[in-house]
């Protein structure tokens, strides 16, 4: 099952390694990560999404909690919350695919923001399902380069993540 974990940590040189570092020790595979500083630069706010049965999962987290740079940790996916990922498609737009690719755009609320006589690239932003399905939709084009950010997640309403 997929997990989005959800980390405050110290702001600190070698945390990060330490926390993948922890999954490579126990050859766990981390599909996606993201993380920046929160509105305090001295923790950063870590969003990870993992595969794993409850037991792994819960494994991981009592893993994750035993490390120096782990203040807090929250397993998204055990209640109601948002996620996101960001996504920049660069693909080959002549002749009259550059209408058609800019009709997609508009289908799937992307934006183009660059734009020369032989491309396009998009700034998309959702679940990553619906990156998928813009990729796929995009099939019949040629896709120069993707760049996905992984999921950013957070609880919906009162449920924070907090110090």
């Amino acid at each position: 099952m997929r997990h989005i974990i959800s980390i405050l940590m110290e702001n600190e040189s070698g945390a990060l390694s330490r926390v993948a570092g922890l999954f490579s020790a126990r050859g766990y595979n981390i599909e996606s990560l993201a993380v920046a500083p929160t509105e305090d630069p001295t923790i950063s706010r870590m969003t990870l999404v993992t595969n794993g049965s409850e037991e792994v999962v819960e494994q991981i987290t009592k893993q994750l909690n035993k490390l120096i740079d782990v203040i807090k940790l929250s397993d998204l996916t055990e209640g109601e919350h948002i996620e996101r990922e960001m996504m920049l498609i660069k693909v080959k737009a002549v002749g009259e695919m550059r209408e058609e690719i800019k009709r997609l755009a508009d289908i799937f609320h992307g934006r183009i923001i660059d734009v020369t006589e032989t491309t396009y690239t998009i700034e998309w932003t959702g679940s990553g399902n619906k990156s998928d399905a813009l990729i796929e939709a995009l099939g019949g084009t040629t896709i120069l380069e993707t760049v996905r950010t992984g999921v950013s997640g957070i609880s919906r309403g009162e449920k924070c993540l907090r110090m």
